[in-house]
């Protein structure tokens, strides 16, 4: 803990007030592109593809790399590195695949803000795009693991308790996202790819004094880690989450996927002309390369050095503050800080982007018969902003009951999404079968079995669950897009992709 010496606590507190203060002036620096629905939501071409490109990594990431996954890797050993492999090889190609032909629909459709609303002009339907905002609430839990992570930062490494760790972190976000939308959203998440990928760096140069052994560092950090538990070097886990070959596919499935969630794609949402796809997919490779591959090797690094940990989420800060000089470790612990806020601003915007244009916008209008659309746009943008505060006090309530894992508890969040939403956008794509009533259909049920896989131990491997309960979406969809295509259908899409 940091209370331990008194430079480095008043170091990392300096830092955290000029950061806190930057991003609020940002914050409201983006007042001006937050007056409608869609500068809210995308803040279109206002900011530089390469910028855009560094948030997507900076969100991807989040306290699930930063803390979780090191907390995992702490456990379970290096079979957990298929996972923080396939973030940057898996996700990355998936994001290639999906990125190009998502704008072009995107732009089709007549510049939509949200992942909903490109779903729902893609199947014509405001009853898809209501239940898909919906679905989105999921991201609440989301938003809980990044309250813990950031929480257990403020307690491990600062000293401060739990409860206003919490309260800190999630008055922050709250403040500079409803001053700025996402102009200060990507902006800030710019800055903080770079910091996490400075700190990423720094974490693998260490490793040559604290593990030691040269150029043969990774040999010696198997070795070592092999003398605490072998089972900590296998290639499949003993236990936890990779724990067979299919669960490891299940993972790769996930992570290919994991691009689809709404506060990423809605990343792809802002580039203004398509030839700003290139450099936008070329930043958020590089960074994602960094940040994924190199934080992970800390959590194997600190069972060497901390075998006895209480918390297997400590494992990152407990190795900054022990490995690095005092003006260093302030610096990453900052970093880290700012990764857990990267994604937790984004999770914020696109929740609450949803309920006001998703659900407000979409719904108003039939209460209110003769509401203007500059008046209706206006009002949504207000109950975006208005719902931050009911979305911060709901996460800080189921925040306050610490889960036993912020990675587990993330990663069932963002997977109850991904179950429902994979097959209606992977098929709208190409199929000219693909009808709303299969995407509804495939929304519901992918969406309702992951719950009951999970939650009723059906299935008692997460991402199993998930590929599972997707794979039931698809074939939903599939059967009821047959049952249901009609010559309208096919000619709808056919207009929408010409």
């Amino acid at each position: 803990m940091l209370t331990e010496s008194s430079l480095l606590l008043w170091t990392v507190i300096i830092l955290l007030i000029a950061y806190f203060g930057v991003v609020t002036w940002i914050g409201k620096k983006g007042s001006a592109h937050s007056k409608s629905m869609n500068g809210f939501a995308t803040a279109r071409g206002k900011v530089s593809p390469w910028l855009v490109g560094a948030s997507f990594a900076a969100s991807y990431s989040s306290a699930n790399l930063f803390i979780g996954v090191p907390g995992l890797a702490y456990q379970h050993g290096t079979s957990v590195l298929w996972y923080t492999l396939g973030c940057f090889g898996v996700s990355w190609v998936g994001l290639l695949i999906f990125a190009k032909t998502f704008w072009r629909y995107g732009k089709k459709f007549g510049r939509v803000s949200t992942v909903p609303e490109w779903l729902g002009r893609r199947y014509n339907s405001k009853t898809l795009q209501v239940i898909v905002s919906l679905l989105i609430l999921f991201n609440v839990y989301y938003i809980v693991g990044q309250n813990v992570g950031l929480a257990t930062i403020f307690e491990t490494v600062i000293g401060i308790p739990y409860f206003w760790g919490i309260i800190i972190g999630v008055t922050i976000t709250i403040l500079y996202i409803g001053l700025g939308g996402a102009f200060a959203q990507m902006i800030t998440d710019g800055i903080q790819g770079l910091f996490m990928a400075v700190a990423s760096i720094l974490i693998f140069i260490s490793f040559f004094w604290t593990i030691g052994g040269g150029i043969n560092v990774f040999g010696e950090l198997t070795k070592q880690l092999n003398a605490v538990d072998p089972n900590l070097t296998t290639f499949v886990g003993v236990d936890g989450p990779y724990n067979s070959v299919l669960a490891i596919m299940a993972v790769q499935f996930l992570l290919f996927s994991f691009i689809l969630m709404p506060h990423l794609l809605n990343k792809i949402l802002s580039i203004e002309t398509e030839e700003e796809l290139a450099p936008f997919t070329l930043s958020s490779g590089i960074v994602l390369f960094v940040i994924s591959t190199l934080m992970v090797l800390g959590g194997l690094a600190a069972r060497v050095l901390f075998p006895t940990l209480n918390s297997a989420d400590s494992a990152i800060p407990m190795y900054v503050i022990e490995s690095f000089p005092s003006i260093i470790a302030a610096i990453m612990i900052v970093g880290i800080i700012s990764a857990i806020l990267s994604s937790t601003d984004s999770l914020y915007l696109g929740v609450t982007t949803s309920i006001g244009n998703d659900f407000y916008k979409v719904l108003a209008p039939v209460f209110k018969k003769n509401i203007s659309q500059a008046k209706l746009d206006a009002q949504s943008v207000n109950v975006a902003k208005g719902s931050l505060v009911l979305v911060g006090l709901l996460s800080l309530y189921i925040s306050l009951d610490r889960p036993d894992s912020l990675s587990i508890l993330i990663q069932f969040s963002f997977s109850a999404i991904i179950s429902g939403i994979l097959a209606p956008i992977t098929l709208g794509y190409f199929w000219k079968k693909a009808t709303n009533y299969g995407a509804i259909a495939a929304v519901i049920t992918g969406a309702s079995l992951y719950v009951v896989f999970t939650q009723f131990n059906v299935i008692e491997n997460i991402y199993l669950a998930m590929f599972f309960a997707s794979l039931a979406s698809f074939v939903v969809m599939g059967v009821i897009g047959l049952l249901t295509a009609t010559k309208e259908h096919e000619e709808l899409v056919l207009k929408k992709i010409s």
